[in-house]
């Protein structure tokens, strides 16, 4: 497929439901685009204009559009969201024979980043390779960087990085956030010493960057030589590294070093306020994680749908439908009641309060848009409230719409005490490699030993080598014994 084939099925909007929403507003776009009168242009006006409309009209009218023009009705369209009329502009740009420069490109990648799955990307890229701007334009390699890993695309953004000419630490910055976002944080503190070694001096951006990579690992200790760091760089006031170290130490237990920072904080973002409030849920102080949601509406921030999703956990472990409730009429007001994990929180928590159909009613409100851990959620649900058939049912219609089951989704199905289907998963937990997973290794030992089968549970404590792995064996009195041989017998097995 070509570029503008690529770039025309993206701007269809009878193909794409994203653009689909603004097909009134393409309509008026799209005529005048073929249309010329010679009217003359302030490029200032188109730049100053506040309304996009209103700087596109001009701009119509104009028999001579040179690239400087069309880049900046491009930036306009994109810093206002409206990417069906930037790629439309960008189709034509293209088509008028006008060769694009580093900013056009970085600009439609930046684009291509924001909505898409990398396939215009890759068309894009190779225009990049064609005007010599790939390998040669710093700021247009970061682009291809950034959207290759946004995409998922690790390895060939790791490539383009590497063909780059000339680096700069904002590429540096787009690499570390790639691998960091991807869940590669060992290489992230790697490159981070690689990238110093190189002579790059890192910014804000890169040690936030590289502290939320270490959170994630749960690495305090480089996390805090990094904290040394910071200091050194004269960064610790930057609200980014702020919010960095709160999350990481707040990850890490250390939730008073954590508050110390948030409270020594002057110009704190909803960011802050998230870290804060989620640290306060991760170390189970709900009440406090409630103080501090409203002390956040007091200070005139706005909540996000990270505020409610982890608020409404607090909910969920203090069981209070009375606020649950209330936070469900929040977030209709707010405009998140619609988000993914604001909905899936929101399931959680009605199924910890044992309200089994609302749980399941706005499950349903989702039309579709399921992923894996909404699925893990309602059928977790069912389980723990006695669902077991609705569970198991739901647990297939999973599968047959394509939805791939995780270790959370195995490690919650296996609970069901039935021989046939405890067989039946681990099965498919072999053929989908999640056998090697501790948490379901433990789960499928414990489904064993729960129905009596001592010889399936001996193999698989072996296979995982767990140390811990017979919790509730102690509820049977009649495998004492035969529990007791399992632990010789696995002794005289070298492990």
């Amino acid at each position: 497929m070509t570029l503008n084939a690529s770039l025309r099925a993206l701007t269809n909007t009878s193909t794409n439901p994203i653009l689909r929403l603004g097909r009134c507003q393409f309509h008026w776009h799209a005529i005048p685009l073929r249309n010329s009168h010679a009217v003359a242009l302030n490029p200032r006006a188109l730049v100053r204009d506040t309304d996009t409309g209103i700087a596109q009209q001009p701009f119509d009218q104009t028999p001579l559009r040179d690239l400087k023009q069309h880049n900046h009705l491009l930036f306009r369209y994109s810093r206002n969201d409206r990417t069906q009329e930037a790629l439309h502009l960008f189709v034509s740009l293209h088509r008028s024979g006008l060769s694009p420069d580093g900013l056009t490109m970085s600009c439609v990648l930046n684009l291509c980043t924001g909505f898409f799955d990398g396939t215009v990307g890759e068309q894009v890229h190779c225009q990049c390779v064609k005007c010599g701007l790939a390998q040669h334009d710093v700021s247009v390699g970061t682009s291809l960087v950034d959207m290759y890993m946004k995409t998922g695309n690790v390895r060939d953004g790791r490539r383009v990085f590497d063909e780059m000419s000339d680096r700069d630490v904002v590429s540096w910055n787009s690499l570390l956030m790639g691998y960091s976002w991807n869940g590669f944080n060992d290489q992230v503190r790697e490159l981070f010493c690689q990238m110093q070694v190189e002579g790059y001096m890192p910014n804000y951006y890169t040690v936030s960057t590289v502290i939320a990579a270490l959170a994630n690992q749960g690495a305090v200790a480089i996390g805090m030589q990094i904290h040394a760091l910071v200091v050194k760089l004269g960064l610790e006031a930057e609200r980014p590294v702020c919010n960095s170290l709160i999350s990481m130490l707040s990850k890490s237990g250390m939730l008073r070093d954590a508050r110390a920072i948030f409270d020594s904080m002057e110009n704190k973002d909803s960011v802050s306020w998230n870290s804060m409030i989620a640290g306060h849920v991760i170390n189970g102080q709900d009440l406090e994680a409630f103080e501090t949601f409203n002390n956040m509406q007091l200070a005139g921030a706005k909540p996000t749908h990270a505020t409610f999703a982890s608020v409404i956990k607090s909910c969920a472990s203090l069981k209070e439908l009375g606020l649950v409730r209330v936070l469900h009429c929040k977030t209709l007001k707010s405009g998140f009641s619609t988000h993914q994990s604001v909905i899936t929180t929101l399931m959680v928590a009605l199924t910890k309060c044992k309200e089994m159909d609302d749980a399941f009613s706005l499950f349903s409100l989702m039309h579709g848009g399921q992923g894996v851990v909404s699925w893990t959620a309602i059928i977790s649900g069912y389980l723990q409230n006695g669902g077991t058939d609705q569970a198991v049912n739901l647990f297939s219609q999973m599968r047959r719409e394509g939805v791939k089951p995780n270790h959370f989704t195995y490690s919650a199905i296996l609970t069901v005490q039935h021989a046939v289907f405890i067989s039946e998963i681990h099965a498919e937990v072999i053929k989908t490699n999640y056998e090697k997973s501790s948490s379901v290794g433990t789960a499928l030992l414990d489904a064993y030993v729960k129905i009596g089968n001592i010889n399936d549970a001996v193999k698989t404590f072996v296979f995982q080598r767990i140390t811990k792995p017979l919790q509730g064996i102690d509820s049977h009195e009649s495998f004492k014994e035969r529990v007791s041989r399992l632990f010789l017998k696995s002794a005289e097995i070298k492990i």
